[in-house]
């Protein structure tokens, strides 16, 4: 796995992270916290863009998100999971499926005509 890859994992972490923590924050130092690691999440986001194209990057760290948003409303903060929500949560992992496929194919098509 590129190394690029793990920041953007460790980016989908801490913000998965750190919208559990401001569900959950109920004073000053909780909110210290979820600052905290707001912080370092923003840090793994730009050092995966040094490498791989930012569209890539930023859809993924956006699906993971909202994917996990609703997963976690769901079964850890009481929320509704309805057809709908199922359906466009699949459509977010679709578009982010493709993406990537597609971005992988523009690099190998641009690796062959420098060779």
């Amino acid at each position: 796995m590129n190394k690029a890859w793990i920041y953007v994992l460790l980016t989908c972490f801490f913000e998965l992270i750190w919208v559990y923590g401001s569900n959950k924050a109920t004073t000053w130092w909780h909110w210290l916290i979820v600052i905290a690691v707001i912080i370092i999440d923003f840090y793994f986001l730009p050092k995966a863009c040094e490498t791989l194209p930012t569209g890539t990057v930023y859809a993924v760290f956006a699906a993971v998100g909202t994917v996990g948003t609703v997963l976690m409303d769901v079964f850890l903060f009481g929320g509704s999971f309805s057809i709908g929500k199922l359906f466009f949560v699949a459509v977010l992992i679709t578009g982010v499926i493709c993406l990537n496929i597609a971005d992988n194919v523009e690099e190998k098509k641009m690796v062959k005509e420098v060779l």
